[in-house]
């Protein structure tokens, strides 16, 4: 008789903690570039150049 195979396991903690913390880190850089509103105005004007 074969035995079974068992379903794969969650995420394992460490994959987890540094998904989480790229996040984080990535949220964190969009919220510090709202405190620069010279940046949005250029990235606004960029992108309303392209239309």
């Amino acid at each position: 008789m074969r035995p079974r195979h068992k379903p794969p396991d969650a995420m394992k903690p460490a994959v987890k903690l540094i998904g989480v913390a790229a996040l984080l880190g990535v949220l964190m850089l969009v919220f510090s570039l709202y405190g620069r509103p010279d940046f949005l105005m250029s990235l606004a004007n960029q992108l309303w150049s392209c239309f």
